[in-house]
């Protein structure tokens, strides 16, 4: 699947799931499995071809670029591998967010997604929730809906072709943007899209030159930004219990919010649905 996959670069991340838990329903563990040799492989492929269009972009010898990445590669598992053992089994409760103190960095928001998955494709099984002995089934017909997804802004390009934004609609990128919304905040995607519209609309319009030269060597610089300053943090902050409060990261709720909107809680003030 990884490998025919690959080129067109769909996401495969609820289609290995979904697969593997109609194979063997009541399995979270092959499932996690087919979900990192189907998906993750992919993923990982498509990473390295994003690398060797922006070498291309900026002149870097194939060869060279390759060995690079391969050497990156070994580095990289091989480090990860061993701060994750390091880190399991040296911060207590890691992981655990009902255990840990608050405000603890440690919460593993990512993970969480990972095994919510595995217990609903997994555990559970699509049968029983999108299949005959579930509830959701008509969910389904969002697979068909996706696929002609892209004809349908096809055919309005061909009925109104002086609109210029209509072939601008990417629905790939816009319903694939949201399989990281799990773990991540809407500043996360906030920010993407002020420096997506600067750069490749006002920039890429006005001041193409510029745009030509610099701008794939800026979405690399800011790519190693994130990767330095996570590093920074961690041994300026994280390792003296130490944590800066973001705007627009601190959780996943309204501050302004007075009243609660659950049912069955009862404030003062407040109206009781």
């Amino acid at each position: 699947m990884a490998f025919v996959f690959t080129l067109p670069t769909p996401g495969l991340n609820i289609i290995t799931e979904y697969m593997m838990g109609l194979i063997q329903p009541g399995n979270p563990i092959s499932n996690v499995c087919f979900k990192v040799y189907g998906y993750m492989s992919m993923a990982q492929a498509v990473f390295f071809l994003a690398d060797f269009k922006l070498g291309h972009y900026m002149k870097i010898p194939p060869k060279s670029m390759f060995l690079v990445q391969l050497i990156g590669t070994i580095v990289a598992g091989t480090t990860n591998l061993a701060v994750a053992w390091w880190l399991l089994g040296s911060i207590e409760n890691i992981c655990h967010p009902s255990l840990l103190p608050a405000n603890s960095p440690w919460t593993c928001p990512g993970d969480r997604v990972f095994f919510d998955a595995s217990v609903i494709w997994g555990l559970v099984g699509p049968r029983r929730i999108f299949g005959p002995q579930g509830n959701y089934g008509a969910l389904n017909w969002f697979f068909l809906g996706g696929a002609a997804g892209p004809g349908l802004v096809w055919l309005l390009h061909k009925a109104f072709p002086g609109q210029g934004w209509i072939p601008l609609i990417n629905l790939p990128v816009l319903l694939g943007a949201t399989a990281t919304m799990p773990p991540a905040t809407s500043l996360n995607f906030v920010t993407w899209i002020a420096v997506g519209t600067v750069f490749n609309f006002f920039v890429f319009r006005y001041r193409k030159k510029w745009w030509e030269r610099y701008n794939y060597v800026l979405s690399a610089a800011l790519d190693a930004g994130v990767a330095f300053m996570g590093v920074l943090l961690y041994l300026s902050l994280s390792t003296e219990n130490k944590s800066v409060t973001w705007w627009g990261s601190g959780g996943e709720h309204c501050p302004l919010a007075s009243c609660p909107t659950a049912k069955d809680v009862r404030v003062d003030g407040c109206p009781h649905y």
